[in-house]
């Protein structure tokens, strides 16, 4: 049977663009970046060129991005590093109560060691107020960190209102764009970000590696330890061809941006309205207009969103319950009860998240099995 794929915000496949890039530095030109013969030139020219890529993509200079070997560990190193950087001027790290766990689970880690942490709440969209942020700055706060968009929901944040708030009052901020970068257009001067992150493998790149932007004259601790690559940013040699991956991914993103945001908001809002009229009581989640072109998101209260989602694949369609990262878990998502859902509605999640490859078609035959399959999860809960 043929599986539609309807969890692009979990992974994307890599473009054929991608790999062919990345293929020369899987057979040709797989030397160390830092050796200074010819072999190791030509991956370091490899490198450099990805660098600007991403930099392009970004509205950032070359000299300010740095290769990590993930979104999550971009993530790490904004906060651990901007910490122990910068633990001498303030103790305090502005953040809110739907970060990913790349972000959230960072801010523990911190808190542990004695940092005042403010998780800011969100309004029923799953949107944190601006003047919340205002209001949580103190002069011992060192960092505010607001994703970019909500990677289970899809509401995208007001940053540049908080990004322009935190310049004024002298505090860094940092932006998790994993979900957005390469499908809504960024500019880290306009947004005013202090640090920003980002992964390949949400914009058709590769698994395994991700970018951290960091604006120049921005003191961050080396998270890694060992060498002296990434301009003494990240020890580790690096992975030459999947960042050659994550650079032409990041150039196609450019280009395509707008046409593929047209396409895909398209088919979200076709989804959007085929649940609500084909699925009663089915609850919308995320903010109406100002979120990912890409995303839909429901609650299906009565229905077990785990089962939901194998019952979906059993027919075809790879869906998510929630964000990837804890479709595994029996516990309702911190997202959803954030937005103030009892935990049993919010455990009725489901999320479809659309591709460049995906059709009208494709989003059809989808709305035609949900009620059956949503059914079929009732009765197993009922059972």
């Amino acid at each position: 049977m043929e599986q539609i794929y309807f969890d692009h915000a979990a992974t994307t496949p890599p473009r054929p663009e991608v790999i062919a890039a990345m293929e020369p530095y899987l057979w040709e030109k797989w030397g160390n970046p830092s050796s200074l013969h010819a072999t190791g030139v030509w991956a370091l020219e490899g490198l450099e060129r990805a660098r600007q890529q991403v930099a392009t993509l970004l509205g950032a200079e070359a000299e300010e991005i740095v290769f990590t070997g993930s979104g999550t560990e971009a993530d790490n190193h904004a906060l651990i590093g901007a910490w122990l950087a910068g633990r001498e001027r303030g103790d305090h790290i502005i953040t809110t109560a739907i970060e990913h766990h790349a972000i959230e689970h960072s801010a523990q880690f911190l808190e542990a060691q004695g940092v005042r942490i403010t998780y800011l709440p969100v309004d029923r969209h799953g949107a944190v107020d601006p003047g919340a942020v205002r209001a949580a700055l103190t002069d011992h706060t060192l960092l505010v960190s607001v994703m970019h968009a909500n990677n289970e929901i899809g509401t995208l944040q007001p940053v540049h209102e908080i990004g322009a708030m935190c310049r004024d009052h002298g505090v860094l901020f940092h932006t998790d764009a994993v979900q957005t970068a390469g499908h809504v257009p960024i500019n880290v001067q306009e947004m005013e970000a202090d640090l920003l992150s980002l992964s390949a493998h949400k914009l058709y790149g590769p698994k395994g590696v991700g970018a951290l932007f960091v604006r120049q004259g921005v003191a961050l601790a080396s998270y890694l330890h060992g060498g002296g690559q990434e301009r003494g940013r990240r020890a580790s040699t690096e992975n030459v061809a999947g960042i050659v991956g994550l650079g032409e991914a990041a150039r196609l993103a450019r280009l395509e941006q707008a046409q593929e945001g047209a396409h895909t908001t398209a088919l979200r809002e076709a989804v959007i309205q085929g649940v609500l009229e084909r699925v009663p009581g089915s609850l919308p989640t995320g903010h109406p207009t100002r979120r990912l072109p890409n995303s839909a998101s429901f609650c299906l209260p009565g229905v077990d969103g785990h089962v939901l989602v194998r019952e979906l694949d059993a027919a075809g369609f790879a869906v998510s319950s929630g964000s990837a990262c804890t479709s595994g878990s029996s516990k309702p998502s911190h997202v959803l009860t954030a937005l103030g859902l009892a935990p049993e509605v919010a455990l009725g999640s489901l999320r479809v998240s659309l591709g460049r490859s995906n059709t009208r078609e494709q989003v059809a035959r989808f709305l035609e099995a949900l009620p059956a399959a949503a059914q079929r999860a009732r009765v197993k809960v009922a059972a």
